[in-house]
Formats: structure tokens, C-alpha cells, sequence
């Protein structure tokens, strides 16, 4: 397998590995190729992670959904089937478990088709497997990330343990990239992002191109915390990105 530099800082000096604790559970690697989840599964082992391993996409399946699975690799295509299905069946049930995508297919619509279905993540082949292992790394330790456990904007409450939102006491119900974009932006009051942040620290997405898929979900976030429309929470900076008003001002709509 080629060996790419990578652009995730690696860690440890002097050859050590950082040993995380054994807790955390299970990574679990969904690949056909024997030769590359065998790699995949030493290098994840020896920086102190447990694994599982999964050849089919039926046995993929099964496996995700156990409580004990920390976090998923998947490949793009399992046997000629598409490894998206895994990642699809898990948003479906509601489950924010994170999702790293590695795939051969290296068209940027087919990137996106991965970012769209919920992946946290998405790495394209070929790789060098210290870079698979630290971006897990880095899904388990956002995963891990307890010290704030309730955040509160304006009207809206988000309980990160529960992974549930209220806007002005009234549930809303939110896919996972929903609530992990309304999250970011509630992280920032009142602080203008850009399109390509968004991109990069939502979605993973670093190669520079075009896509609509940030105002998609923005346009589809805005129209459940407001769907009457009458008032300001996520508001557009033209030319420059988004920003999440904290005073949630309401519209001043013309005269009809």
C-alpha cells in the first residue's frame, strides 16, 4: 500500500504511540479487503484501541449497531454494494455513532455523497493507515467531549448527552448533522462563519470546490427552529457565511 504523507498531525516522538485507554469501546473497521483491514486493525491495536472486523455488508450491519462500538470504518464499496448503507441504517435510528468513510472512488460527488449521508469523516484511498488511526483519534476524542454538557442560546436549550433541542420549550427533532452543525454554530453566538469552515470543521471536508451542501442543511435547520419564519436565529452575512443570533430578533415584515 502507498504510503501518503499525511495532514493530520501524528502523535507520539521518538517512535512511541499515545496508549488511549481500553474503554472506549470498540473501533469497528467494515473493509472487504483483508490485506488492508489487517493493517488497518495492527495500527489501530497499537495505539491502544480495540477492534473489531467486518468483510460484508451484511455483517457490517450487524455489527454497528452494537452498544459496544465506539466509532465505524467503512468502505465506500463492500463487494460491489454500497458501505453507505451501513451509515444510513445508523442515522436512520437515530444514532450519532461517528463515521469515518475510506473509499477509492476519488470523484468529489461522490464525497459529498458521503458527507450528505451523515460521515463524519472521509479519507481516500490510498492512504497511510498512521493517518486512518488519528483521524479515529480525533472522531473518539469530539465523541469523548464532556465538559460541557448543556448549551444554551436565546431560546434555544441543546442537552448534548441526551442529544436533544428545545427552542422556546418545544422539542425539535434533529438529524445528527442537524444537531452537530446547530451545535457549532451555538458554540459561536453571534460569531460570523464562513462556508469553507463550515465545510472543513462540520463536515471534514477539505478539498476546495463547490458545493451547496452547506445552505441546504443551514436552509433545512432554519425551517425546524423557525418554521413560521417570522423570526431571526440563523441569519445570512452576504458574501461571507452565517451566524447564529443570539438576540433572535423578529422580522419586520413589509405591509401587505
Amino acid at each position: 500500500m502507498n504510503h501518503i504523507p499525511s495532514a493530520v498531525e501524528l502523535t507520539a516522538s521518538s517512535g512511541e504511540r499515545a496508549r488511549p485507554p481500553q474503554d472506549g469501546g470498540h473501533v469497528l473497521v467494515v473493509e472487504d479487503d483483508r490485506g488492508l483491514a489487517e493493517e488497518i486493525r495492527l495500527d489501530l491495536e497499537a495505539g491502544g484501541h480495540l477492534v473489531k472486523v467486518a468483510e460484508t455488508l451484511t455483517e457490517g450491519l450487524q455489527a454497528a449497531g452494537s452498544a459496544d462500538v465506539a466509532t465505524v470504518v467503512i468502505d465506500r464499496i463492500l463487494h460491489g454494494e454500497n458501505g453507505l448503507s451501513i451509515l444510513e441504517a445508523l442515522r436512520a435510528e437515530g444514532k450519532s455513532t461517528p463515521v469515518l468513510v475510506i473509499s477509492g472512488l476519488p470523484s468529489v460527488d461522490e464525497r459529498i455523497a458521503g458527507l450528505k449521508a451523515g460521515c463524519d469523516d472521509y479519507l481516500l484511498k490510498p492512504f497511510d493507515v498512521r493517518e486512518l488511526t488519528a483521524r479515529v483519534e480525533a472522531l473518539l476524542r469530539r465523541r469523548g467531549d464532556t465538559g460541557v454538557i448543556r448549551l444554551r442560546v436565546g431560546d434555544l436549550e441543546m442537552d448534548l448527552i441526551e442529544r436533544t433541542v428545545m427552542c422556546k420549550g418545544e422539542l425539535v427533532e434533529l438529524l445528527p448533522r442537524e444537531f452537530k452543525l446547530l451545535e457549532y454554530f451555538m458554540r459561536r453566538p453571534g460569531q460570523t462563519v464562513t462556508r469553507a469552515t463550515l465545510l472543513e470543521d462540520v463536515w471534514n471536508f477539505q478539498t476546495p470546490t463547490y458545493t451547496n451542501v452547506v445552505d441546504v442543511q443551514v436552509g433545512n435547520l432554519r425551517r425546524k427552529l423557525d418554521p413560521t419564519g417570522d423570526r431571526r436565529i440563523i441569519v445570512s452575512v452576504r458574501s461571507v457565511g452565517f451566524k447564529l443570533n443570539a438576540e433572535h430578533r423578529k422580522v419586520r415584515l413589509p405591509p401587505q
